[in-house]
């Protein structure tokens, strides 16, 4: 398995908006108090491209599962798991090489379908060791929308 960050180019806000909206119509954003309402990402019709190509991952690799994701401002976290299969192995190299196939071929559909180069070049990812890793990186995804003002990524202002 492995947890995997994509970045917009010059990380622009183009993906999605990450609010919580308060009684008096306000916006508060990340907040930490329990009682807070929930975070809510509101993914723009390029996020929704975004998404519609990772839902397709599955399909074109039916080896692979997206575990879990989540769909930022200018950014894209994804739980990848690589099945081992015999299909998998007949068909395909290791998971080491096939990783940059399946994101090179996922960043190439969403350009085309957004009409430009939506991605820096590269990408980060973190192959997950075992249950403790998994479930760090797991509730780092869920975590990451309250979070998203003290996130290494963010930037002051809505989308661009």
């Amino acid at each position: 398995m492995y947890f995997v960050t994509i970045c917009t180019r010059g990380r622009k806000k183009l993906l999605a908006e990450i609010d919580v909206p308060h009684d008096d119509g306000t916006k508060i954003v990340g907040r930490d108090d329990l009682g807070a309402p929930p975070v809510r990402v509101t993914l723009t019709p390029v996020g929704k491209i975004v998404e519609r190509h990772l839902n397709t991952i599955s399909e074109a690799y039916p080896w692979v599962t997206v575990e879990h994701k989540v769909i930022m401002p200018n950014h894209v976290h994804i739980l990848l798991w690589f099945h081992e299969t015999e299909k998998r192995r007949a068909e395909s190299s290791r998971p080491t090489q096939l990783l940059p196939r399946i994101i090179a071929a996922w960043k190439r559909f969403t350009n085309r379908d957004a009409g430009y180069n939506l991605w820096q070049t590269g990408y980060h990812d973190h192959v997950i060791r075992d249950e403790n890793d998994f479930l760090t990186h797991w509730r780092y995804i869920d975590d990451n929308p309250r979070k998203w003002p003290d996130d290494e990524y963010y930037q002051p202002g809505g989308p661009i």
